[in-house]
Formats: structure tokens, sequence, C-alpha cells
């Protein structure tokens, strides 16, 4: 997952930093502590073979410290608390919670020129650099389920896409899988927040103030859903599938449609036996909309001003996130995509994911979720969504859980 998954945990750098430590040029070497997540793709070994020549050039030991059980936010805030502070922070997305704590990257050209640079941005300053984004509005599909429906193209529309859920419910097609666990809103948040914030950029900052309601802006939205639900377009037990089981009821052909991130290519990429699959994003609400692709920053570094060696924390961020090999390792092997950079094996999936990123225009990318950098609401807002949509899911009416998110938002801001 991303840092996005942990807006509410997540943490942030401002402030400039301080001296620069102990120097490698001294001749001893340098150990320098790296607060990394740790995933099946992204071990220890792969992280220690990632940042091997930049420790051979500079003379430095990167050491990678794993997250402890309360993950990679808990780590670190119980790190903080002890004084036990690594010198760089991988995989947390910037936010004002922790910016004292962290140095201030905006006098760098290639952190402001990064990937969604802009929209992580906290207090005007840029606090993280990154390496890609993960998509966070995609919807895979199965062709030949397409095929059966008589389905030729992907959907441009919300009501072509409605229309298409018809069409494969009538071939004899699951339309969509969706779930329980954590990801029950994610259906949801990709077939509406996109629009939402393409016909109100200033979403995020209205929520917080309480100038705009969450009923004003997804009502449509959430009949939609309630609609769909009812259709039968989403399976009626879809609340007790775990994602590890819906994950393979996909890539076992037995589902049309799977929203999911783009962090869902590596294991398409991996699985042995799938269907043929494509890929499109949130269709717009209307005809001439134009498409809002929601991507958060994946792969983040973050300079811990605590760090007795911060000039050279912030050239291992450099280096993560600009030497070519490095950024390609980081890429192919977790579902992570970044215009420019497509020069490594890709299969169909991850070829269509990297031409939607590289199709789509910075400006027109949106921060899913919570939000990011400046551009956020209230932490717990996708927690609090999650239970709501479930609710839905087993029940609840459009009408009740609109009233219940509004209650929630009034209650946090």
């Amino acid at each position: 997952m991303t840092a996005a998954a942990l807006t509410a945990a997540a943490l942030t750098l401002t402030g400039c930093g301080g001296g620069g430590g102990q120097s490698a040029d001294s001749g001893k070497k340098v150990e320098l502590r790296m607060l990394a997540n740790i995933s099946l793709t992204q071990t220890e070994d792969f992280w220690n073979k990632t940042v091997a020549p930049f420790e051979k050039a500079n003379n430095v030991d990167v050491k990678i410290v794993a997250p402890g059980a309360d993950g990679l936010a808990g780590t670190l805030t119980q790190l903080l608390a002890s004084g036990d502070v690594p010198d760089v922070v991988e995989w947390l997305a910037p936010s004002a919670k922790l910016a004292p704590e962290l140095v201030d990257l905006s006098k760098y050209d290639w952190a402001k020129n990064g990937p969604l640079a802009e929209q992580n941005k906290v207090d005007g300053k840029y606090y993280t650099a990154g390496v890609g984004e993960n998509l966070q509005s995609t919807f895979f599909y199965n062709k030949k389920a397409f095929a059966d429906a008589g389905i030729t193209q992907a959907p441009a529309t919300m009501d072509e896409f409605e229309a298409d859920l018809a069409k494969l419910k009538a071939a004899g097609w699951v339309p969509l899988q969706t779930g329980g666990e954590w990801f029950s809103n994610i259906l949801f948040q990709y077939i509406s927040l996109p629009n939402v914030l393409a016909a109100n950029p200033d979403w995020h900052k209205k929520m917080s103030s309480g100038d705009l309601t969450f009923s004003q802006t997804f009502a449509g939205s959430a009949k939609r859903y309630a609609d769909w639900l009812k259709a039968g377009y989403v399976p009626k037990d879809a609340v007790g599938v775990k994602y590890a089981d819906a994950e393979a009821n996909f890539l076992a052909g037995k589902v049309a449609i799977y929203p999911m991130g783009s962090w869902f290519a590596a294991a398409e990429k991996a699985a042995p036996k799938k269907p043929d699959i494509g890929v499109f994003s949130t269709p717009v609400e209307h005809e001439g909309d134009t498409p809002r692709v929601a991507a958060a920053l994946a792969n983040t570094y973050l300079a811990m001003k605590a760090s007795k060696h911060q000039d050279l924390a912030i050239k291992l961020i450099k280096f993560m996130t600009t030497d070519k090999t490095a950024i390609t390792e980081q890429l192919s092997g977790d579902g992570i995509f970044r215009a420019g950079y497509d020069d490594y094996p890709m299969d169909q999936v991850s070829k269509d994911l990297q031409k939607l990123i590289s199709d789509t225009p910075a400006e027109d990318f949106v921060s899913p979720g919570e939000g990011s950098g400046d551009t956020i609401v209230p932490a717990g807002f996708t927690n609090e969504l999650n239970t709501d949509v479930q609710a839905m899911m087993t029940g609840k009416s459009a009408d009740d859980f609109l009233h219940s998110m509004d209650d929630w938002f009034a209650s946090n801001r």
C-alpha cells in the first residue's frame, strides 16, 4: 500500500536542515539509518541492494530499519518519543503534524520537480521527494467478459459505465468485485471522488471548514452506488470477502471488473494464470468533462531534522529519487509508475498503466482518500467512509449513509 492509506498517521517535513554532522569525506564510514516499508516485493534485501551503489560512492553504511507491529507511522512515533530518530524515512507522505521534525527540501530543484510535488506541499514548502505514482482510480477488467457482453471499449462516462454493468449482468457475469476489511470504500471512492474533485477543486479545504457538506457533494454518487447494490452488480456477500480472495476471484476469471489501485499490477504480473486484462480510470460524469486521475505519491522520502548527518540524508534521498537505476528498481517491483520510465520489462497491464500516467497532465491528477499536503480533510475520513460503505452494503439507505458521513464531519472538523 501507499502513504495515502495511512494519511491519518502520516507525518511531515518543515524547517530547514541544520548542521550536516560528520561527513563521509573524513574517511570514517558513516552509518545512515533509513526507516523503510517492508513488503513482499520490497524486502530488506531489496533495499540493501538498491542503496548499495550509494554506499560505495559515499563511504556510507545505510542500515535499513524495519517497522514494528504498529506499522511504519507508529514506529516513527515511538522512535521520536525515544529520541532514537532515523536519518531518513521512506513511504510516509508529508502532513502538517510532523513538520517541525523534518528538513525542508524546497531549495532543491530535484525535489520541487519530482512526481506530484505540488500536490504534496505543506504550508507552501516541499518536504518530500518521491519515486512515482500509485494510481487510485483504476478499474481492471476482464476482456473476455466485455466481449461476451458486447462491450467494445471501456466506458468514457458514468452513464456508459452503468449501462455496461447491466450488459455484463445480462451476459451472466458478476459485474463488480469489492469486499470487506479495509477496502470496502474503494469502489465507492473510485466512482465518485475524482469527479467530485473535478467539480469542487477546493473540496478538501471546504469540507474541513464546513463550507461544503458530504451530502451536497456525494448525493448523486451515493444514490448510484445504492442502485448498483440493488441491481445486483455487486455480490450480496461482498462485505464478507477478504482482500486476498477478491484479488483471487478476479485473477481466476470469476468477475468482470475489479476496482483497485495500480499496486494490483504487481500481483497480476506474478500470477501464473490469469485472464486477458485491460484497465481504465474513473469515467467522467458528463461527456466533454476533463478526466481526473487519483494518484498518491509512492516511495516518498523524508529527511529527519534530528539526523546528525543531514547532508548525507538529503544526498541519499536525491539518489533514491533521481538515480535512474534506483528509480527503475523501485518502480518495477511494486506497481508504481512514473512518466518517462518505461524501459524495464512490463506486461500489457503495466504498459496500460504507464500510458495512463504519461497521458495525464500534472494538473489533472487529484489526491485520493484524505488528500495530501495542505489539501486534506480531517484524519479518519477514509476509515469512517469504509465503515459507512459497509453499512450501505448490508442495507443502510443512501440517505442514511449521507447523514452519517455529514455527522462525522460535523464532529471532526
